[in-house]
C-alpha cells in the first residue's frame, strides 16, 4: 500500500523471491484496495507491507464444486490447494470467480509508526480495515498456551476453513 492504496500482491515464494499476483489480489473482495481515513483511528501509513493467508471457507468451496460439477467442469480436491492455484494462474477473470478470502496476521513492513507487539499488530491491522481472524488469543503464560492448543485441536473439525496447524507467536515483536 502507497498512501493507503493497494499497488502490489506476492506470493511469499521461496522466501526470498515471490510472484507478482496483484491483478489476482485485487479481485479479493476482503482485501481493501483503499485504506479508509478514519477519524478515530490510525491514519495508514505513507508505505506498508502486510502479510496474510489467502484461503476458501468449506461452505463455499463445496458451493464452487456444485457449480462446477453441475456444468461439466472438474472439480477440486481441496479448498487450500484450489486458493493458491487461484492466486497464481494467468486470469483474474478466473481468479474472481473464485470466493477467495483472507486473513492478515503481520506487518512485514511500514514508513512511520506501527505497533511492537503481535497482539496491537492485529487490533492495529484491524482499525485499517483489514481482515483478522477472530480466533486469535492473548494469553500470557506457556500453560494458556498449551491449554488453548488443546482447545483448538479438540475443535478443529469445526472450524469454517481447513487448518494443518497452530500458529504460536511471542507479542513482543523484538523477542
Amino acid at each position: 500500500y502507497r498512501d493507503g492504496l493497494f499497488v502490489q500482491g506476492t506470493t511469499r515464494g521461496d522466501g526470498d523471491v515471490g510472484e507478482d499476483i496483484t491483478s489476482n489480489v485485487r479481485t479479493i473482495k476482503s482485501i481493501p484496495m483503499r485504506i479508509p481515513i478514519r477519524a478515530e483511528g490510525p491514519p495508514p501509513p505513507a508505505y506498508l507491507v502486510v502479510r496474510g493467508e489467502v484461503f476458501i471457507l468449506l461452505s463455499e468451496f463445496e458451493k464452487l464444486n456444485q457449480r462446477l460439477m453441475e456444468s461439466g467442469e472438474r472439480t477440486y480436491l481441496n479448498p487450500r490447494n484450489t486458493a493458491a492455484g487461484s492466486l497464481r494462474q494467468m486470469d483474474p477473470e478466473l481468479a474472481a470467480s473464485r470466493p477467495l478470502t483472507i486473513f492478515t496476521y503481520s506487518i512485514v513492513y511500514a514508513e512511520g509508526q506501527i505497533p511492537t507487539n503481535q497482539w496491537e499488530t492485529l487490533e492495529y491491522l484491524t482499525a485499517l480495515g483489514f481482515p483478522v481472524s477472530d480466533l486469535s488469543e492473548h494469553v500470557i503464560t506457556i500453560e494458556k498456551v498449551l491449554q488453548g492448543c488443546e482447545e483448538r485441536l479438540t475443535r478443529r473439525d469445526e472450524l469454517p476453513f481447513e487448518a494443518d496447524g497452530i500458529v504460536i507467536k511471542i507479542n513482543d515483536h523484538q523477542l
